[in-house]
């Protein structure tokens, strides 16, 4: 991770492992803090990251050092032109599109932590580095 990175971008598997401290995850986080990038989530990755199990506390707390960028009518639709851009279609991948969405208006650099780099590279081309979980 030599490269500059100006914005990281979590999906629900990346925020999923920050909340469980995650070894791997955290060493990641830590460079990427260090390289002075910020971290953002779509609004709608709470959502996706919130069960019964859920340490509330530590979501919290990662909530409140991180950057939350809304889902819109406006970012709905763009999600909605990614996946029709990338022939994907469903509810399946309806999450997908509005991470890629937030990850794509986002200061460049940008990398994007995520346990789906398939779709995800299909969603965002190579305007976003993909680094899989």
């Amino acid at each position: 991770m030599s490269e500059r990175v100006e914005t990281v971008v979590l999906d629900s598997e990346g925020l999923s492992a920050w909340i469980a401290q995650d070894r791997k995850l955290l060493a990641m986080l830590q460079v990427f803090h260090d390289m002075g990038a910020d971290l953002v989530i779509g609004a709608n990755t709470i959502v996706e990251v919130s069960h019964p199990r859920t340490n509330m506390p530590r979501l919290n707390w990662a909530l409140s050092r991180i950057k939350v960028e809304p889902v819109t009518e406006q970012a709905a639709r763009a999600a909605a032109e990614l996946l029709k851009g990338a022939g994907l279609h469903g509810h399946k991948y309806a999450i997908d599109a509005t991470v890629a969405e937030v990850a794509l208006r986002q200061p460049k650099p940008v990398a994007l932590l995520t346990s789906d780099s398939d779709d995800m590279t299909k969603l965002c081309g190579r305007q976003v580095r993909i680094i899989p979980l």
